[in-house]
């Protein structure tokens, strides 16, 4: 594989997993392993108001306020979980907290992907400036609001499974089954995918499994 972000690299000689990837898992696997093993990525309105979000809140650079200095498309990594990315901003404030905020075109949902890549953040800003990061933020622009999200245990929990999960199928380049069902509707990437054709087929392959293996107890009944 050529692309640079999973080569490996960090202390403990890990495949550098994208924080993006995080995200994308949490919401599809398939979707998450067509991006990354096979480069396959389409647009839709979301993907390209999610861009042009981006494209505002990712010029590089700092800007204070107040007590309150922002850091704008901040590179960031982990050696230990093997992460690497880029914050959309990253709030540095007079009393030392430090606070990443992730911005969203849509519309944000409690507990959902949009925490893991958040959480993720949280955990790169404390290895990188050794300070505890209890909090991160994801600003939602249907919400026009932050959202704030408590980096906990159990959070941190799911970042680090989440990561040895991608990190296998990409070492594998196992591709995960098609979701087929409500997600695929919403899906830039349906396309790709082809969900409906691959579920029939590995209906049908299940459905012939299942007729040999009734046959087989049945040719070996007295």
């Amino acid at each position: 594989m050529n692309n640079p972000a999973f080569q490996e690299g960090g202390e403990g000689h890990l495949a550098q997993i994208p924080l993006s990837a995080l995200e994308h898992y949490a919401y599809c696997p398939r979707q998450s392993g067509l991006i990354i093993l096979e480069d396959a990525f389409a647009d839709d309105a979301a993907t390209i108001r999610g861009t042009l979000l981006h494209q505002r809140v990712d010029t590089p650079g700092n800007r204070g306020r107040g007590t309150v200095r922002t850091l704008h498309a901040l590179p960031v990594w982990s050696d230990r979980y093997g992460l690497t990315g880029i914050c959309d901003a990253v709030e540095l404030h007079a009393d030392g907290h430090i606070l990443p905020v992730e911005h969203k075109s849509g519309r944000y949902r409690p507990g959902g992907p949009a925490d893991i890549q958040a959480a993720a953040q949280a955990i790169c800003l404390e290895e990188m400036f050794h300070r505890h990061v209890p909090e991160a933020a994801v600003y939602s622009a249907v919400d026009r609001r932050r959202h704030k999200i408590t980096v906990d245990d159990e959070l941190r929990a799911r970042v680090h499974q989440l990561t040895l999960t991608v990190r296998t199928m990409l070492t594998t380049s196992s591709l995960p089954p098609p979701a087929a069902d409500s997600r695929c509707r919403r899906c830039s990437m349906a396309t790709n995918c082809m969900p409906r054709v691959l579920a029939s087929t590995r209906r049908y392959q299940q459905a012939l499994t299942d007729l040999y293996t009734l046959d087989d107890s049945q040719d070996d009944a007295p």
